[in-house]
């Protein structure tokens, strides 16, 4: 009986990510327009503006992900509700973090982000004005030594 046993759960064991596919039908509004235009303009904009969370370099508007299909299909269902992009944007980012949206705000979580590459600039510069300054006073006292001799 164990002989036969190894190999069947071996087979099993090769079959699993087979059985981890998603089963489940796409959300309702992940793939369908909304019926009105203006307010199916206004959750494309939204979308484009909004990470993948799996993808992570693509918005939810471009992404096939699952994933991105239910974030399109809140985005559909909450704007087709009546909410604005900016209330839907902050449901988002409530739920999901910072990192879902393109354009991040200033924030207690945030803030590295922005005043890091200040920091680093204005310390890149003052080492290369403090070198070549140096440089620029080295020459001149060599001009000047080479002057009196």
């Amino acid at each position: 009986m164990t002989r036969w046993l190894m190999p069947v759960l071996a087979l099993l064991s090769l079959a699993q990510p087979a059985f981890a596919q998603d089963s489940m039908p796409p959300a309702p509004y992940a793939y369908t327009q909304l019926e009105d235009p203006a307010l199916e303009q206004q959750a494309r904009d939204l979308m484009h503006t909004l990470r993948c969370l799996k993808c992570q370099s693509q918005s939810i508007a471009d992404s096939d992900a699952p994933m991105a299909g239910d974030m399109r299909h809140q985005v559909r269902t909450r704007i087709g509700a009546g909410e604005s992009p900016d209330e839907v944007r902050e449901w988002l980012i409530s739920r999901y973090g910072d990192y879902v949206s393109y354009e991040p705000q200033v924030s207690s979580t945030t803030w590295p982000l922005f005043v890091l590459p200040i920091i680093l600039l204005l310390l890149a510069g003052t080492v290369l004005l403090r070198r070549i300054g140096k440089r620029g006073s080295d020459e001149a006292s060599e001009l000047v030594g080479e002057d009196s001799a």
